[in-house]
């Protein structure tokens, strides 16, 4: 029987044990690497070249989409699947875009791992049952990324984050007001500052009252 080499590409060493744990009820599936942030993901699978990456989405150093676009462009035969927490469209769109495979939420049930991997295998494209049916009538072709190469298209969250942030408000007090973790606000303003190629607050606030997000007056 031939064996499906898969890296593991999160942040998060309970999520590697708990893949681990769900795929070595078989023998067809074998674990082969690693990774802890996106660079490291981009390098683990030029150097095992696996049949699957489960890639999270967000990651240091380099955010799991922009990983996924570096391995689909110099790995064409390696599917990417990513496992995350994120349901909003516009993440599941980003991803596809960036030449993903699979997207699986983290709180999928143990089969939908399986199937995930066996439907890329044959080149077919898997969303997760929770996200399919939200999906079901709404295409790549129509979403409004597809507006040009420079097009920035921002998660409601990120939005929301940007505004907040625009207001002065810290990391703390974000994670207060949105019920979320420290580390899931400092990983939004992470990718926030990659989506948008800037290096400071002061240009992201500067492209949000460009495209009307925030007014600065």
């Amino acid at each position: 029987m031939e064996q499906i080499k898969i890296l593991i590409a999160d942040d998060h060493e309970v999520i590697h044990n708990g893949i681990r744990d769900i795929l070595r009820t078989s023998g067809r599936y074998k674990i082969i690497g690693h990774a802890y942030n996106g660079k490291e993901a981009i390098e683990k699978a030029l150097q095992l070249q696996p049949d699957i990456v489960f890639m999270d989405i967000s990651m240091p150093l380099i955010n799991g989409i922009e990983a996924t676009k570096e391995i689909k462009k110099k790995l064409t035969g390696t599917k990417v699947i990513a496992l995350t927490q994120h349901e909003e469209n516009e993440y599941v769109f980003q991803f596809l875009k960036a030449g993903g495979d699979g997207y699986l939420l983290k709180n999928s049930k143990k089969e939908h791992f399986a199937d995930a991997i066996e439907a890329v295998l044959k080149n077919r494209r898997y969303i997760s049952g929770e996200l399919a049916e939200q999906l079901m009538n709404v295409s790549i072709s129509n979403n409004p990324g597809n507006e040009g190469p420079e097009a920035v298209h921002l998660t409601r969250r990120e939005i929301e984050i940007i505004r907040m942030i625009a207001d002065e408000k810290s990391n703390q007090e974000i994670a207060d007001q949105l019920n979320i973790s420290l580390r899931t606000v400092e990983t939004h303003r992470r990718n926030l500052m990659q989506k948008l190629k800037v290096k400071s607050v002061v240009s992201m606030l500067k492209y949000a009252a460009a495209n009307k997000i925030i007014d600065l007056k």
